[in-house]
This record gives structure tokens, C-alpha cells and sequence, in this order.
């Protein structure tokens, strides 16, 4: 590796020390649906991020809800020491990505059959203390 890619390199793996990622593989709801709810917390505190999906009545904020607990256990988990409560966390970026479909067979009229894809998605959460961000 060359001195320029290697700093590089270094410079992206110290961003990344104090930010939290959390993962939700093949959620089965289409990505549209998700995508409207995780346009809410986008950019929002934590904590009031958890609120508004707490009382939203979308079924895709459930699985965010959960997803957005985990981002804040692996944020105190990389922050020894540090409260996530007092450092202002906030949902820093959320992706909503297309994952694999399931194609069934739907019945039609006159013995046809209509195709059919069950959507589902990945969706990532970065969290990141304010004075970070």
C-alpha cells in the first residue's frame, strides 16, 4: 500500500473510533415503507428519535425502534466511560437499502397467475455524539 492510501487509510479508521453502526439485515417490509419512517429520525436526537417512534403508528418502527437501541448500546460500548444520556447523541446518517426478494405466485382470472415480489431491506444506523458531529 502506498504512503498516500495508507494515511488515508488511517485518517478514515480514526473517524470511525467514535461513531456506532448498527445493522438490520432482510427486514421483510418494502424499502419504500421503511424509508418514510427512517426520514423521521434522520438528522434528530436520539432520544427524540426514540419518541417518535415509539408512538408512530408504522409497523416499520418497531424493527427501527429496536435498531436504534442497539446503535446506542454499541456507541457506550466504544465510549467506555462516557453516558450516551449526557453526550447528545444524535442519528447521524440511516440508509435504507433494497435486499432480496422473494418472488410467489399470485392467482388471476382464468387459471393465470400474476408474479409477485415480497420486498425486504437492510437498513444502517450511524450514531455520533454532537460535539463529534
Amino acid at each position: 500500500m502506498g504512503a498516500r492510501k495508507k494515511i488515508a487509510a488511517d485518517a478514515r479508521k480514526e473517524a470511525m473510533k467514535t461513531v456506532a453502526i448498527a445493522q438490520l439485515r432482510n427486514v421483510p417490509t418494502s424499502p419504500r415503507r421503511m424509508r418514510q419512517v427512517a426520514d423521521l429520525i434522520r438528522g434528530v436526537e436520539v432520544e427524540k428519535a426514540l419518541g417518535i417512534l415509539r408512538f408512530s403508528t408504522r409497523h416499520s418502527s418497531r424493527d427501527l425502534e429496536k435498531l436504534l437501541v442497539s446503535a446506542m448500546h454499541n456507541w457506550s460500548a466504544k465510549n467506555e466511560g462516557a453516558r450516551a444520556e449526557e453526550a447528545g447523541l444524535v442519528v447521524k446518517s440511516i440508509q435504507v437499502n433494497e435486499a432480496r426478494g422473494l418472488k410467489r405466485m399470485l392467482p388471476a382470472p382464468q387459471g393465470r397467475a400474476y408474479r409477485m415480489k415480497k420486498r425486504s431491506n437492510h437498513v444502517t444506523i450511524i450514531v455520533d455524539s454532537v460535539n463529534q458531529a
